[in-house]
């Protein structure tokens, strides 16, 4: 099923499936809610999931001209589409971007959230080299600026894959459908908003440590059991660190729902319910 929910400055695109406590799916990149329809529906027999398409992306749509989204914009967003759903603290799982806009929503709006999984946020900032990925974010919008989207987008997806397996080779094990490739095409269309609005305050992010070690809910630093060295696979070590908690290891890489996705749903499932 699907429905609008609206919030300042935009109208989001949510998608439902199932029935038994919510479980809200944030995309990270320039992905949508198309993103997990597959995970979506393995879970759909244990919990209503509800996915949405970021504001500006895919079917949700802006009011006036694009602006830079702040973290904490994307975060009421997501408040916003869980209060939609009803009153009661949601399960939440974000992945890359989208795990850090769950840290983010945790951090404002906790009595909303009973468990987030934070699945390999891009917090290069708690890194050793944070130095040189702020050298590649700045090459990002450099590249963007002289050569336009598409080569940005390059220098970004060689820098996701930078110390492990390639993004494409893990979500081509997933079977190409026409729902998957109807998402690739609306996916090309967010790159410019993502590239021009998004990818720099995801990028220079930092998450409030000491707020987020206070909060009733419970969180949960995840990296794929295959990413290597990959810098968010690293990000999420560091803040299982800075949290003072074990990080959680799910199956595959950074998008390991497509690589293993019955495996993956099972874990995922695993660690929601071992709260």
């Amino acid at each position: 099923m699907s429905e609008t929910v609206k919030a300042p400055g935009a109208t989001l695109y949510v998608e439902t499936k199932g029935k038994g406590p919510v479980l809200l799916l944030i995309p990270g990149g320039p992905t949508d809610a198309g993103m997990f329809t597959d995970l979506a529906g393995r879970l759909a027999d244990r919990y209503t999931t509800v996915a949405y398409d970021p504001r500006g992306h895919s079917r949700s749509t802006l009011e006036g001209e694009p602006e830079d989204i702040p973290v904490a914009l994307h975060a009421d967003d997501a408040a916003a589409v869980l209060a939609a759903m009803g009153d009661a603290p949601a399960y939440v799982y974000g992945n890359s971007g989208g795990a850090t806009i769950g840290l983010e929503l945790v951090a404002r709006h906790p009595e909303q959230v009973r468990t987030l999984v934070s699945h390999e946020p891009p917090l290069m900032e708690l890194l050793p080299d944070a130095d040189h990925w702020r050298s590649v974010f700045r090459q990002i919008d450099e590249t963007y600026r002289s050569a336009g989207v598409f080569p940005a987008m390059g220098v970004f997806g060689s820098a996701v894959e930078e110390g492990g397996p390639k993004y494409s080779e893990q979500m081509d094990q997933a079977p190409s459908t026409p729902e998957s490739q109807e998402m690739m095409g609306r996916m090309t269309g967010n790159f410019e908003l993502f590239i021009a609005h998004e990818i720099q305050p995801i990028g220079s992010y930092q998450p409030d440590i000491d707020t987020l070690k206070k909060v009733p809910t419970r969180i949960v630093s995840a990296a794929g059991e295959d990413s290597a060295e990959q810098g968010a696979r690293r990000a999420a070590i560091a803040l299982a660190g800075r949290l003072g908690i074990d990080v959680t290891y799910l199956p595959g890489a950074h998008g390991g729902w497509g690589s293993d996705p019955q495996a993956f749903a099972d874990s995922l499932d695993k660690v929601l319910q071992a709260d």
